[in-house]
C-alpha cells in the first residue's frame, strides 16, 4: 500500500478518526442476487446498499463541491453503490470526471467482481487508488447459499452455476488489478452458519492473488437471510484471527451507506449535501 493511501484513507490509515470520505451513489443497477442484500432508497437506514438518491456522474461534481465546503477533511471520493460499480459505466465515468476536477482526492471503488476480470483494464485506466471486492466464498457450494443468481452477459445463472462464474471472475480480476499496483481490499459478509469456517480459506486465496487488506462485515439479517443470527462478537473476532494468518485485517468498518459523507463515526453530512445540491436542481430524476 502506498504512503498517500495509508495516510489519507479512513479505511487504511492510522489516523482514521480525522479522515473524511464521500460516497457518490452513481451506480443504479446490480447483476447478482445476494440473499442478504435489500437495496432501497431512503434517508434513515445506516447500512450498505442504501441511498436517498441516485445521481449522475455529472451531478457528482456539484455534490463534491458542496461536500468539501462542509467537510474539508474529505480525502477520498468513493463509489460503493447502491448497485454494482461495473454493472454500468457510471462509476468509471464518474472517476474520470473526479480525476480532472479534484485531482487531490483519492479514488476508491467497490465491486462484487462479476465483471472485474473483463473490465480490469478499464478499472486500471480510471486511475483509482484502491479497489474493494466483496468475496463471500471461494467455494461455489458455499457461495450458492449466499447468492441466488448472477446475470452475466444477458443470461441468468442460478445459485451454483452462477457462483462458479462469479468466483472465477472475482479471483482473476483481483489478480489483474493487484498486479497493476492498485491496493486491493477484500470484504466478506460473515454469516457464521454458512461461511464462518471458511474465512481463513478466503483470506489465504485472495492474499496469494495480491490483495493486502481484509475486512469482515457482520451480517445484518435482512431479505432472504432475515432469520439468520447476526454474528456474536466472539465469532467476528475468531474470523479476524483466522484471516490474520494470511492478510492484514481492517477492524473499524462502519458499514457505510452508499451516500455517506463525512468522517466515519464522527460526522455525517449526507442529508445536507444531497438535499442542498438537488433542491435547486430541476434536472434530477428518480427514474
Amino acid at each position: 500500500m502506498n504512503k498517500e493511501l495509508s495516510n489519507n484513507h479512513p479505511c487504511f490509515g492510522p489516523n482514521a478518526n480525522n479522515l473524511g470520505r464521500i460516497h457518490l451513489p452513481v451506480s443504479p443497477a446490480c447483476n447478482i442476487g445476494c440473499r442478504f442484500c435489500h437495496r432501497v432508497l431512503n434517508d434513515t437506514e445506516n447500512r450498505p446498499g442504501v441511498t436517498a438518491k441516485v445521481i449522475t456522474p455529472e451531478q457528482s461534481i456539484d455534490v463534491l463541491k458542496k461536500a468539501l465546503k462542509l467537510c474539508p477533511q474529505i480525502r477520498v471520493a468513493g463509489i460503493a453503490g447502491p448497485g454494482d460499480t461495473l454493472a454500468t459505466n457510471a462509476a468509471l465515468e464518474t472517476f474520470r470526471l473526479v480525476g480532472k476536477e479534484f485531482p487531490q482526492l483519492l479514488k476508491c471503488m467497490s465491486t462484487n467482481g462479476l465483471l472485474l476480470n473483463e473490465k480490469a483494464d478499464e478499472v486500471i485506466d480510471a486511475k483509482i487508488d484502491s479497489l474493494t471486492v466483496t468475496v463471500n466464498a471461494v467455494d461455489p457450494e458455499i457461495e450458492a447459499q449466499l447468492n441466488k443468481f448472477v446475470i452475466y452477459h444477458g443470461k441468468k445463472y442460478d445459485a451454483l452455476e452462477g457462483a462458479k462464474i462469479l468466483i472465477a471472475n472475482q479471483l482473476e480480476g483481483i489478480r489483474k488489478v493487484a498486479a497493476s499496483g492498485i491496493t486491493v481490499k477484500v470484504n466478506t459478509v460473515l454469516v457464521p452458519r454458512i461461511n464462518g469456517n471458511h474465512i481463513g480459506k478466503i483470506a489465504e486465496t485472495v492474499s496469494k492473488l495480491g490483495a493486502t487488506i481484509y475486512n469482515i462485515i457482520p451480517l445484518i439479517p435482512t431479505f432472504e437471510l432475515k432469520d439468520e443470527k447476526a454474528p456474536y462478537c466472539f465469532q467476528i473476532e475468531q474470523a479476524r484471527k483466522d484471516a490474520e494468518k494470511f492478510i492484514g485485517v481492517f477492524r473499524h468498518c462502519n458499514r457505510c451507506r452508499a451516500d455517506a459523507v463525512g468522517v466515519p463515526g464522527k460526522s455525517e453530512f449526507s442529508k445536507e449535501v444531497y438535499n442542498q445540491v438537488f433542491a435547486a436542481n430541476d434536472t434530477f430524476s428518480h427514474a
